[in-house]
């Protein structure tokens, strides 16, 4: 990149872990949240709060995005952010998105002079904090170029897959593995619980077997402990993400049966009032438990 310093706005899990991890290898970052409270700490560190998007971003050539849906993306870039951001200014944007969006979303910043990266990321808060995340990113090749040290400072691997909605398109598929992972683990130790098994013997011993993952056993510790806030990965961020997936492999011919099964079960979870809550809080939706978490939920 030209300089070290951006505007980055989106201080959620994630964002604030890679804010974090830019601040201390020596970029300069103007920061906004919409929950103010969430910049102190970064303030704390060095950076500059901002009361507004469009604030954050003015006289920067380089903005950071990490925010929640398209609906968030929308306000901030397109109401806020393109107004003010200087013709050739550069947007890497992280937020989860469809691809179709993703693609709509390059093409409209194109069309006012501005550049996209799509820079999807995987792996966990602790990982972005550390520069340990997995980056895929999408766009012109020059501009991923320009982007690749921010980049390579917040990811420890960056995958460059091509056009504009790749890397959208991969992070949805990482993360239905993701949500068939937990979904098969709450619905195996439910059965086994209900079956008069130890639950957390099971969760141990699961965690612990071959047909386990570094997934499965991160989120066998957070259902052993009960251990759902704060969330690592939202239940309304999975319920969302699976959305866009099913609906994105529809569009491409695609049946997702299963995937979306696992969906309805994360969109009950929200319905419950426990969006907010981390993905593994999925196994106290279920069996007799979960009947009666519903029934309360319902009134």
């Amino acid at each position: 990149m030209t300089g070290t310093r951006l505007a980055f706005i989106g201080l959620g899990n994630m964002g604030g872990g890679m804010a974090h991890r830019l601040l201390q290898s020596g970029y300069e970052l103007t920061v906004y949240n919409r929950t103010a409270s969430k910049a102190e700490p970064l303030v704390a560190a060095g950076a500059l709060a901002a009361a507004t998007p469009a604030e954050a971003a003015a006289g920067q050539h380089t903005v950071l995005l990490s925010l929640s849906d398209e609906a968030a993306v929308d306000q901030v870039l397109f109401e806020q952010l393109v107004p003010v951001l200087a013709p050739g200014s550069l947007v890497i944007d992280t937020s989860t998105v469809s691809p179709e969006y993703a693609r709509s979303s390059a093409e409209k910043l194109a069309a006012a002079g501005l550049r996209r990266v799509e820079a999807c990321v995987v792996g966990n808060p602790f990982q972005a904090r550390d520069g340990q995340l997995r980056v895929f990113a999408s766009g012109a090749e020059a501009d991923i170029e320009q982007a690749r040290p921010l980049l390579e400072t917040v990811g420890s691997e960056l995958v460059v897959l091509g056009a504009p909605g790749a890397s959208a398109t991969m992070k949805l598929i990482l993360n239905l593995l993701l949500g068939a992972q937990v979904a098969s683990l709450a619905e195996a130790v439910t059965y086994g619980a209900q079956a008069g098994l130890d639950r957390d013997q099971l969760l141990s011993s699961i965690a612990g077997s071959g047909f386990s993952s570094v997934v499965m056993r991160f989120r066998a510790e957070l259902m052993r402990k009960g251990s759902y806030q704060p969330a690592f990965f939202r239940s309304a961020l999975m319920e969302k993400d699976l959305r866009l997936a099913v609906a994105d492999a529809a569009a491409a011919g695609v049946a997702m049966p299963v995937l979306d099964t696992v969906r309805a079960g994360y969109a009950a979870v929200v319905a419950a009032g426990d969006g907010d809550q981390d993905a593994s809080v999925l196994i106290e939706h279920l069996g007799p438990a979960g009947a009666a978490r519903a029934a309360r939920a319902a009134g």
